[in-house]
């Protein structure tokens, strides 16, 4: 049985299919624009690169690439979340004040615990791998 949509109906799923997609659109622009502007995006991603070579070259278990995937995007996600409330608070206070400078301090924080939790993940990980390696 084949549902017939009224003009309406049609209308309404291609403005949420647009919105859908603009949603998609403005959410890699920030990636994009965040990596463009800020330098530990780019340290990150770079980073990111030389882990997945490393784990390719040492052919990581795929429980190893899971927890180097959920890293990547948490450290990821933090520096964007990062970038976001420092833009934030530039624009709410553009001159010196020691509760923006807080703010800003308390959330590159987070991300220094985050790049922690993902560097120890990642020497638990390569470690070993790259010992046995050597001693070969």
């Amino acid at each position: 049985m084949k549902v017939q949509l009224n003009t309406k109906q049609k209308r309404k799923i291609k403005v949420k299919t647009k919105k859908l997609v603009n949603s998609f659109k403005y959410a890699i622009a920030g990636i994009i624009t965040s990596f463009r502007k800020e330098r530990n995006m780019k340290i990150h991603f770079f980073i990111m690169l030389i882990v997945i070579i490393a784990g390719i070259w040492l052919k990581i278990s795929q429980l190893e690439w899971f927890l180097c995937i959920f890293w990547f995007s948490v450290v990821i996600a933090g520096e964007l979340f990062n970038t976001a409330i420092e833009t934030t608070v530039n624009i709410a206070m553009p001159y010196r004040n020691p509760k923006a400078k807080a703010a800003k301090d308390i959330s590159a924080g987070a991300v220094l615990v985050l790049a922690i939790g993902a560097a120890t993940t990642g020497f638990m990980i390569f470690l070993p791998k790259i010992m046995n390696y050597i001693g070969k």
